[in-house]
């Protein structure tokens, strides 16, 4: 089952053709910042952690490349993740520099949180985010998630949303 396309968006499975955007989305420290993540080595390593990307195979959904339908770029990724030692769904999202404050964050977020109560029945979606992290706790509020409590992710301190069916 697709997802529901916004009006600007497009929102498909990440593919190991996705490579270089995904290296070069990692590789601006102010994309990183707060995702305890960081640059890949090369855009091959960035195809490597594609192709075994199995998110899809193991729980049925992960996160989604999102395409600019206008003139159809890769603009970021957002969706949900399954943390099998948690045992719960967190939606993420992750977006050029550039494109940030046009609402495609709080666009394809909606569209995930749709698509994980509607077609995968999930009961419980969390959003995790670095206190220092505004723009994403923002993004989290705007989508209906509910502060729950303060958190460590990455060893730093955090704070976990949620919002349930």
């Amino acid at each position: 089952m697709k997802p529901e396309y916004p009006p600007r968006l497009l929102l498909r499975e990440l593919t190991p053709e996705d490579a270089e955007n995904f290296y070069k989305l990692n590789e601006n420290p102010n994309v990183t910042r707060y995702t305890g993540d960081g640059a890949f080595d090369s855009i091959e390593h960035a195809r490597v952690f594609l192709e075994n990307y199995q998110d899809y195979i193991l729980n049925g959904y992960g996160r989604w490349a999102v395409i600019n339908k206008q003139d159809k770029q890769f603009i970021g990724w957002c969706g949900l993740k399954y943390d099998e030692m948690k045992g719960e769904t967190d939606i993420g999202f992750r977006f050029f520099e550039q494109q940030w404050n046009k609402g495609y964050a709080t666009e394809s977020a909606k569209v995930c949180l749709d698509y994980g109560f509607k077609h995968l029945n999930l009961k419980r979606i969390i959003g995790r985010a670095m206190k220092d992290n505004i723009g994403s706790i923002k993004v989290l509020q705007k989508i209906g998630l509910v502060y729950e409590k303060d958190v460590l992710f990455d060893g730093k301190q955090a704070v976990l949303y949620s919002i349930e069916q």
